[in-house]
């Protein structure tokens, strides 16, 4: 863990009583955690010599190798299913990108934020947020009812573009091409294509597979918006926005067919939310990851994998523990083993991979990375013309994706004292793997420089003086880039079939990274498994 003094600067040219100390600068230290989850563990993947032979051997019918939500699914499915004779197994991070931290009451995501509310084809996170309580009624309906807790109050959103607030995330200009756009996304939304499925669904492997439409995979985003006539800068801002936030990638680097995808994808109503609505916490996934981890009682357990293999017919895999700084070795034998991991490490730890059909070469997709900051708050900073706090906040042509308000659902009468900001910073102005090479270099007053930056530009000095502590969680694999031409990757194609010994269970599947999609492919696993 890297601890080091960092400094925290505001321009305060504008603070009444010292406008003749233009370029005044409020400074205050602070000394930052800066969390790098998984590297140790990677840094001893790729030098597997530090490796002492297995020190025991666990016999299972089933082993898990990642507790993030495709694994989480996975058990939560084989559970239900009747199937218990499992071991779930951590990987270097618990729930992976569903993590989170705490500041004592305060709860703050390090990974996603939330859910929205799933659509009919998502029956398998109707059946997992009924079977936790979140549905608690008519899980087969089109509108179910949902604990109200978890339903996204207002102020949902709001942009801060030219010196002010706004409501929503959609910029206040070239309102016809924007009425437009979303005219043309209500109308793919309602479409099918000549198989009768719907246009674009999640989990994105039950939408229509007429060329009408993945024809659009062919293209990036940028191009299919240029040839439909979407000029509109203040348009273009927020799909790229979208994109970024969703994929960890630009308009000009997704896929049409996703980018698409992310607007008509999603058809999610309930009895007592709006149309498309969201649910969170203040630990973003986290509590729905615990709450999954739960069902698995005393199956979970620490490890991660260094290689899988089959051998005799049934699966083996060394994996290790880490105790006291330490790894500690142990070999899993189980009938099946399911992959609970991003294909980067999979191509890794799976030995012949390739005679699955995956070629790490020419199948493996882009990873974008990602930084999450938390900002423990000792006060709210003043709004700009008092403008309230939303849920999410996002400041146009900012470099990062905003930040979220822990503490935004509370329901007591008297607000707290003090809150979470969250903030997320895609580095999707530099290629992924310059984004990885600037985040292995970069000093904490580096890091912190961008991860405040969309809040500096919101609150200009007032911002420094709030922060009490500050974290900054860094993901340098966070999520697939869906780049043209990802629906049609064969590599993918062939480990979503796989049915041996050895079974895969990822949103890297899909070819990008969201809960419908991870969760699908880990019940899909635990199915084969039952079977």
């Amino acid at each position: 863990m890297d601890r080091r003094s960092f400094i925290v600067s505001a321009a305060g040219a504008g603070l009444a009583g010292l406008a003749s100390a233009a370029g005044f600068l409020r400074w205050q230290e602070i000394t930052p955690t800066v969390r790098y989850p998984g590297r140790v563990e990677g840094h001893l993947l790729r030098d597997r010599a530090q490796m002492l032979p297995p020190s025991e051997t666990i016999e299972t019918d089933v082993a898990i190798l990642g507790s993030g939500i495709a694994g989480l699914s996975a058990a939560w499915k084989l559970d239900r299913l009747g199937q218990r004779d499992y071991l779930l197994f951590d990987g270097p991070e618990a729930f992976g990108n569903a993590s989170s931290s705490r500041y004592g009451e305060f709860a703050c995501p390090t990974g996603a934020h939330y859910l929205p509310l799933p659509g009919m084809e998502s029956l398998h996170v109707r059946e997992m947020l009924g079977d936790l309580g979140i549905i608690q009624a008519g899980v087969l309906d089109e509108r179910p009812v949902y604990d109200e807790r978890f339903v996204l109050h207002g102020p949902e959103e709001r942009l801060f573009m030219h010196g002010h607030w706004q409501d929503g995330l959609m910029p206040a200009e070239d309102q016809a091409e924007q009425q437009r756009f979303m005219a043309h996304m209500d109308l793919l939304r309602h479409g099918r294509g000549r198989d009768g499925r719907r246009s674009f669904a999640f989990p994105s492997v039950l939408s229509s597979g007429d060329p009408a439409f993945d024809g659009l995979d062919a293209i990036s985003f940028a191009a299919w918006l240029d040839r439909e006539g979407y000029r509109s800068p203040a348009l273009r801002w927020y799909l790229d926005y979208c994109c970024r936030d969703d994929y960890g990638a630009g308009i000009a680097l997704v896929s049409a067919w996703a980018g698409v995808h992310y607007f008509a994808g999603r058809w999610g109503r309930a009895a007592n939310a709006e149309d498309n609505g969201l649910l969170t916490w203040p630990g973003g996934l986290s509590p729905i990851a615990e709450a999954l981890a739960a069902r698995a009682a005393g199956r979970r357990r620490a490890g991660t994998a260094v290689s899988v293999r089959v051998r005799g017919g049934r699966a083996e895999a060394l994996c290790f523990a880490l105790e006291n700084g330490k790894p500690r070795s142990f070999l899993v034998r189980a009938r099946r083993i399911v992959c609970a991991m991003p294909l980067f490490v999979a191509a890794r730890v799976v030995e012949d991979i390739g005679a699955l059909g995956f070629d790490a070469r020419s199948h493996m997709p882009a990873y974008a990375p990602w930084m999450v900051t938390n900002f423990l708050m000792r006060d709210f900073p003043r709004e700009q013309g008092g403008a309230p706090l939303a849920w999410d906040n996002v400041v146009y042509g900012g470099k990062g994706l905003g930040y979220v308000v822990s503490t935004h659902q509370d329901i007591r009468v008297r607000p707290p004292e003090k809150t979470v900001f969250t903030a997320y910073m895609a580095l999707a102005d530099r290629t992924p793997l310059e984004a990885r090479r600037w985040l292995q270099q970069a000093a904490p007053a580096e890091l912190m420089e961008l991860a405040s930056s969309d809040l500096r530009q919101a609150y200009g000095w007032a911002f420094a003086a709030c922060v009490e502590r500050a974290d900054i969680t860094l993901r340098a694999h966070a999520m697939a880039i869906p780049a043209p031409g990802f629906r049609g990757n064969a590599g993918l194609a062939a480990l979503r079939e796989a049915d041996g010994p050895v079974l895969f269970a990822h949103s890297d599947l899909s070819g990008f990274s969201v809960f419908e999609e991870a969760a699908w492919w880990g019940c899909e696993a635990a199915r084969r498994c039952a079977a």
